[in-house]
């Protein structure tokens, strides 16, 4: 494995400990976030004035010289595949994704390949300049299998940390569309009665609960009120379909981002998403309030009716702010034309 050597001067007015200022005073070509660079001084790749430095909160100062051995980005395991991909936008730090439907975002024992991450490294190819050490993109979150949509991933350290510390902060702007069994609206007195379902002004439902894994089926989620992880749902009414309303495009936004959260949080509202069979989403509409036609897109349609359409974040590294919005796709569009018509 090679190794490069980046030489560093400490400049003046450094934070005290060793971390903090190489994270200042590194140059940003570098790719190292300040994860990374304390992984290289815990691995002993850093010396300060000539004397190897093992602990980050080693003290600093102005003037003096840091050597960093970093070893050469590690091939990943992961084998890359030419599969298209939609790319709605990429620089030399991350790449914005449009998944379709049907894609898994990282391989799994179920899903060893056709993933998204094998489709990113055939497409960057030698553009990824190593995350945590080893070529790979960087996921910092991800949409399910059956969802389409916007994802943003990471294709430098740099851009990693920035972007997965604005995730946990629960800064990222993420609006998805879904089509949904039922009307939410804050005049449905049933909806008054569900535990953690009330409504904002605006006629916008908000959901809070705990989630987490399904007690007796480990491929779900679970709506919790003491354990498991905060969460935190928002939805509005687009538009509804049939006489008398039987379903409705809704506008979903995340406080938080757990894991089926839209999902689970809107079947126990009792408004579960058109197509999905894990959370109740093959119900029954009233018959003659859609056309035929209708009624049977909606039976036959084969997956969650959710996309992920609008996605917006601080550039990691530019601090540029991006809003990015991708078109509903054609299955979804045409299910919603027919519940028009």
């Amino acid at each position: 494995m090679g190794i490069c050597r980046l030489s560093v001067r400490i400049f003046a007015d450094p934070p005290q400990r060793l971390d903090k200022a190489l994270s200042r005073d590194v140059p940003d070509d570098a790719n190292l976030s300040r994860t990374r660079l304390m992984r290289l001084i815990a691995d002993g790749h850093v010396t300060l004035n000539g004397q190897v430095a093992t602990d980050p909160k080693a003290k600093v100062q102005e003037g003096d010289i840091v050597d960093i051995d970093v070893p050469e980005a590690e091939d990943s395991h992961i084998g890359p595949e030419d599969i298209a991909l939609s790319v709605v936008f990429e620089d030399e730090d991350l790449i914005v994704i449009d998944k379709p439907a049907g894609m898994v975002v990282h391989p799994a024992p179920g899903s060893p390949s056709g993933t998204l991450v094998n489709a990113l490294l055939a497409h960057c190819g030698d553009a990824l300049s190593g995350v945590g050490g080893m070529k790979r993109p960087g996921i910092v979150h991800r949409i399910d299998k059956d969802t389409s949509g916007l994802l943003v991933v990471a294709k430098s350290d740099r851009a990693h940390h920035g972007l997965a510390a604005q995730f946990e902060k629960h800064t990222v702007e993420r609006y998805y569309k879904a089509v949904a069994y039922g009307v939410p609206d804050a005049n449905d007195p049933r909806l008054r009665g569900i535990k953690g379902v009330n409504f904002e002004p605006g006629n916008i439902m908000k959901i809070t609960t705990q989630l987490a894994r399904h007690k007796a089926d480990r491929q779900k989620q679970a709506v919790l009120f003491h354990g498991g992880r905060h969460a935190v749902t928002r939805a509005r009414i687009v538009e509804s379909f049939g006489a008398p309303a039987v379903a409705s495009l809704v506008e979903c936004w995340l406080e938080t981002g757990r894991t089926h959260q839209i999902r689970v949080h809107l079947a126990h509202a009792g408004h579960a998403l058109v197509g999905d069979p894990t959370y109740g989403g093959r119900r029954k509409l009233a018959q003659g309030a859609v056309s035929e036609a209708a009624a049977l897109a909606v039976r036959a349609f084969p997956r969650q009716a959710l996309h992920a359409q609008v996605l917006g974040f601080v550039h990691p590294v530019s601090g540029e702010t991006l809003r990015f919005e991708a078109e509903i796709p054609q299955d979804m569009a045409g299910l919603i034309d027919v519940l028009r018509g």
